[in-house]
């Protein structure tokens, strides 16, 4: 049986207190590399907390467009057996670190390009877009997103405290990001956490491509910390309407949610939040 990767790793710490310093032991959020590979060729590697990586790897994906939906993916996998590494004396790579994906249809056809394309670096898990090449690859084609209801500012108030009381990691660890996907009278659909607040909403996402759920244009997406460009763009890819925060959103963010016609809500602390965007549907 394989060895499973976990989300915690307990370290050694020394606690100080009032001058006074006692060995103890701690709880850390785990963080691996992930290595995403298209059929069979290395693609990008992304830092992550293991867990949902099947989900994160197609999350990823879509907002690399290098799928548009669960059609586009013919196998997602974790690689089966330990791989040897050229460097580092041929250290093994945990199988549950790589992960395996064959696209189909058009994707298929568009393997070369995408791979041409990759990013160039290791993806940091808190760095987003930090890998592209070029500030126009930045640039979005989401057509606005249709949205002809309205949302409850009760339900906007209470999403911080639904979204925190899923995070079991955080509760041990105080050093994880978390996103959840809710209907738009609040209920809970899924929620995943992550290191990185990037990755935790590529894992959401994810599972809604694998499930073949796209788009999510009734669903709201709330996200702990800040709001970015590139958590902006994911939502639009997945066509989530209505993207919340506990923290601010950044400029470009605000500036992208706009233009696409999706209501950016940030500061969701306490029963009060910031609508940056589109505040027509919340009422």
């Amino acid at each position: 049986m394989r060895r499973m990767l976990g989300t915690l790793k307990r370290v050694d710490i020394v606690r100080v207190c009032d001058g006074a310093r006692r060995a103890d032991v701690d709880c850390a959020a785990a963080e691996e590399p992930l290595e995403v590979r298209l059929h069979g060729r290395p693609f990008a590697v992304i830092m992550r907390t293991p867990g949902a990586d099947l989900a994160l790897t197609a999350g990823f994906l879509l907002a690399e467009r290098v799928l548009k939906d669960a059609d586009d993916l013919l196998t997602i996998e974790h690689c089966q057996e330990p791989v040897l590494t050229a460097g580092a004396a041929g250290a093994e790579i945990h199988p549950e670190n790589i992960v395996n994906v064959t696209l189909t249809g058009e994707s298929s056809a568009g393997l070369e390009q995408a791979i041409a394309g990759k990013r160039q670096v290791m993806g940091n898990a808190s760095c987003g877009l930090c890998g592209r090449l070029t500030i126009a690859s930045l640039k979005t084609d989401v057509a606005p997103l249709p949205f002809d209801r309205s949302v409850s500012p009760a339900v906007i108030a209470r999403l911080p405290d639904r979204l925190r009381e899923t995070q079991a990691v955080f509760e041990q660890t105080g050093g994880l990001h978390a996103a959840g996907l809710f209907t738009l009278d609040g209920a809970v659909e899924t929620v995943a956490e992550d290191i990185g607040r990037h990755n935790a909403v590529d894992k959401v996402i994810g599972r809604m491509v694998i499930a073949d759920r796209l788009p999510l244009s009734d669903r709201i997406l709330f996200v702990s910390g800040r709001t970015s460009f590139e958590i902006v763009q994911k939502a639009a890819l997945a066509g989530i309407p209505v993207v919340g925060a506990v923290s601010a959103a950044s400029s470009l963010a605000v500036e992208l949610a706009r233009a696409i016609g999706m209501t950016l809500i940030g500061f969701a602390r306490g029963g009060t939040f910031t609508i940056y965007s589109h505040p027509e549907r919340v009422a």
